[in-house]
């Protein structure tokens, strides 16, 4: 895996297995927070799903953090270097194992920053423990089944359903560079000429790591996904919400609905153009000054 310099791999055990993570307990990172290391806030950021997805969603934003956070960026159960047990992934998976990373790696309440469908597992997580939380900093927070939508009618969640066809359809046409390059630059970017060679890599490495297959199918299956608008307003943590235009998958409209539902605790929905899925991958420079403003303001 692609891991910026001064971040080390640790990690945790979860009751799905162990869990890996990233920080800035290298050089130059060390020397530079060495009289206050102890001290530092933690800060947590948590990848998307889709094929090939893990923490290096984020690499490109978090270092821009390493001065002023303890930065802890993992890759979740199932993706990445973390274990992938061979098992059909729940929602409860996800939510459960997202509260005992944060049990387990921090010590007092935190911001997180989240995408996609795991910003939505966030919200639940923080429904249910809003002591693990400072705040929320969210980009395309969707459950993919949101107002009463049913992702699993789809004709694809139904191909992927069938036995022996998904594990054929997730080597053929997820888990190769040609797969993983056209679903980014057809479905994720809202520009083909920003998704450069390092991102197909990355997404490739953790797409090819065995059992990979089993949370990249309960996925694209629809088994991971929920109504958030059943939820939401349930949220108490202070968030903001962060909206690529040019989202495929779910577009502003649906986040402007949601952060409707509950304007006590989402402070901020900000949609930003010529972006689709992951602004903090597409345009990184952004994402970085939208998250340390959002920071200052959920305070």
């Amino acid at each position: 895996m692609i891991v910026p310099p001064g971040f080390e791999q640790q990690s945790i055990v979860t009751s799905l297995g162990r869990m890996v993570y990233y920080t800035n307990s290298g050089e130059p990172w060390r020397s530079l927070n060495a009289a206050n290391e102890t001290d530092l806030p933690t800060l947590v950021f948590l990848h998307g799903f889709g094929g090939g997805s893990s923490a290096y969603e984020w690499s490109k934003v978090y270092p821009a953090f390493a001065t002023e956070y303890r930065v802890l960026a993992p890759d979740l159960i199932g993706w990445g270097r973390s274990e992938h047990p061979a098992r059909n992934y729940k929602i409860e998976d996800y939510i459960n194992t997202i509260i005992e990373f944060i049990e387990q790696a921090c010590t007092s309440p935190v911001p997180v920053v989240a995408s996609s469908l795991t910003a939505a597992f966030a919200i639940r997580a923080a429904i249910a423990r809003p002591d693990l939380f400072k705040s929320l900093i969210l980009t395309t927070a969707a459950g993919l089944s949101d107002f009463g939508e049913n992702y699993t009618r789809s004709i694809f969640a139904q191909l992927v359903s069938t036995p022996i066809l998904d594990r054929l359809l997730y080597s053929t046409g997820v888990a190769t560079s040609t797969g993983i390059r056209t679903f980014l630059e057809q479905r994720q970017f809202a520009r083909s000429n920003r998704v450069y060679e390092e991102i197909v890599d990355a997404y490739l490495q953790s797409a090819q790591q065995p059992n990979a297959e089993y949370a990249a199918l309960s996925f694209v299956r629809g088994d991971l996904c929920f109504d958030l608008s059943l939820y939401i307003n349930q949220l108490t943590v202070p968030t903001a919400i962060i909206w690529g235009e040019k989202s495929q998958f779910t577009g502003p409209e649906v986040g402007r609905r949601l952060a409707a539902l509950n304007p006590q605790a989402i402070k901020v929905f900000q949609h930003l153009d010529d972006v689709g899925l992951t602004p903090h991958l597409e345009l990184p420079a952004i994402a970085i000054g939208l998250i340390r403003r959002f920071l200052r303001l959920l305070e």
